[in-house]
């Protein structure tokens, strides 16, 4: 497996400059990777910028490469957004874990009407820093150049605002139009995929009536923790991406 580490402070690179990574990092690529002097590593900032080459230096608190080879990528358009409705158990980190892997560009945590869990009160920064560490996390082990947004939780009222000024596709296995069977344009693509329970009847209503359209996968219907990452999946090769 290729090591790839993230430094999000890391702002510009040249070969033949020294880049490095530390704190946690450092002693995770050291003492569990147990990277040494002369190994090929590449570091990422998050944001389109990726080097790499060769370990100098391997340390507890440091670990320095000198940069053989620097990659930039823009950030994909038109954006893949997922929002995720909260579920029980890790259903929704899950999804939020295999949809970064697969090519979200940003992913919003959803209030839905059916969704078991619940973020209120100090529970809204945690979990939302929960979602962050899980999409850097995932970033690093697909080895993309930039690690998708995580925005502030939403109810069904705000998610319905997104509807007018995206492509909002939701999920919805009794949709008479298929996913596959949708031309994309260059708009951005909010993707909104329920709870285990399904999305509620007048969410569906709301969700319309602002401009959103319902979709399906196919005849069967998928958990709450695959169905974003499926819909991803098909996007994604329908724009080209893979």
């Amino acid at each position: 497996m290729a090591h790839f580490y993230i430094n999000e402070l890391l702002e510009t690179a040249a070969v033949g400059d020294r880049v490095a990574i530390d704190g946690r990092e450092a002693r995770h690529a050291v003492t569990v990777s147990r990277l040494a002097v002369g190994e090929s590593i590449s570091i990422g900032n998050g944001r389109g910028l990726i080097v790499s080459g060769p370990v100098v230096v391997a340390e507890h608190t440091e670990l320095l490469i000198e940069v053989a080879t620097v990659v930039t990528t823009e950030r994909p358009t038109p954006a893949i957004i997922l929002v995720q409705a909260l579920a029980k158990g890790d259903r929704d980190e899950l999804a939020v874990q295999v949809a970064t892997e697969l090519g979200a560009d940003a992913v919003i945590p959803w209030t839905a009407a059916r969704s078991i869990s619940r973020w209120e009160g100090s529970k809204v920064a945690k979990g939302h820093d929960r979602w962050v560490a899980i999409t850097r996390e995932a970033t690093k082990q697909s080895i993309r150049g930039w690690i998708p947004d995580v925005l502030d939780l939403v109810s069904t009222n705000q998610l319905s605002k997104l509807a007018p000024v995206t492509r909002m596709l939701v999920l919805e296995p009794t949709a008479q139009v298929a996913l596959t069977a949708i031309d994309l344009t260059d708009e951005d693509i909010v993707l909104v995929v329920g709870p285990e329970g399904g999305i509620a009847p007048h969410e569906l209503d709301a969700l319309v009536a602002a401009g959103a359209e319902l979709v399906r996968l196919g005849d069967g219907v998928l958990r709450t923790s695959t169905a974003g990452p499926a819909a991803i999946a098909v996007l994604s090769a329908k724009l080209t991406r893979w």
